[in-house]
């Protein structure tokens, strides 16, 4: 073998550089997912905007799905990717239920499943790039839970995702309390997600809210939020500013 053919064949072992890919950065992404434990279950929010860029281009994406039959997964970040982990899900729960022995997946089980899926993307140096929330309810145990794109995962009774973790969880923790009824739940979540529509240019005013309890899921019709936009600091958010902008 001469070394024109050696070279061939090292190219070849070797792969090019179009065999191997990387999310480098998102395309079409989602915004935030605020959730928060009630007095019967929970309940998960999120709009339903997709951008490329900066460019609000989709306004019917669903990032609230079921997971099996305890659980609602809703996703922030790359819609691909949220797509693919959906796959993920669906092969897991199928599998799951192949073994026909009565029992099923619950929500904490889900969550660890997600935690090292993104764990162990992110160790490839290929992550999923979303921030995703997990709720739900099985055996009367209420469970909400959140992981990041590189798999760090808490449990809390609150959680929220991008601009909901610098806007909403202030008013969460200030206002959210363990007996709230489903009604007070829905309305704290809309409080939300009314202030993420004012300040953050990715959200759009079409949202989705998950309930999950002991029955089962629902997840409601998509519906907007009454706003107001005449506010002062709205009209001229510029006056009182210092420096040279």
């Amino acid at each position: 073998m001469n070394f024109a053919d050696s070279a061939s064949a090292m190219k070849n072992l070797l792969g090019s550089e179009a065999d191997s890919q990387r999310t480098l950065y998102p395309y079409v992404t989602g915004t935030s997912v605020v959730a928060i434990k009630y007095k019967d279950g929970i309940l998960i929010a999120a709009d339903m905007g997709g951008s490329y860029g900066s460019t609000l281009r989709y306004k019917t994406v669903e990032r609230l799905k079921p997971v099996g039959k305890h659980s609602v997964i809703g996703a922030s970040g790359e819609i691909s990717d949220f797509q693919e982990i959906m796959r993920y899900l669906d092969e897991l729960i199928l599998y799951d239920n192949m073994w026909d022995d009565g029992n099923s997946l619950g929500p904490k089980e889900v969550h660890n499943y997600l935690t090292r899926v993104m764990y162990n993307r992110r160790n490839k140096f290929n992550p999923l790039w979303n921030s995703l929330v997990l709720g739900g309810v099985k055996n009367g145990q209420k469970y909400l839970g959140t992981v990041s794109m590189i798999g760090v995962q808490y449990e809390d009774s609150h959680v929220a995702t991008g601009f909901g973790n610098h806007l909403a969880r202030p008013i969460l923790r200030d206002e959210w309390h363990e007996n709230l009824t489903y009604e007070e739940g829905v309305k704290l979540l809309e409080k939300c997600m009314r202030v993420l529509l004012y300040r953050d240019r990715s959200a759009v005013n079409k949202l989705q809210i998950a309930k999950i309890t002991e029955e089962g899921f629902t997840v409601s019709q998509p519906y907007s939020l009454k706003t107001f936009w005449d506010f002062a600091a709205f009209k001229n958010p510029t006056v009182g500013a210092e420096g040279s902008w």
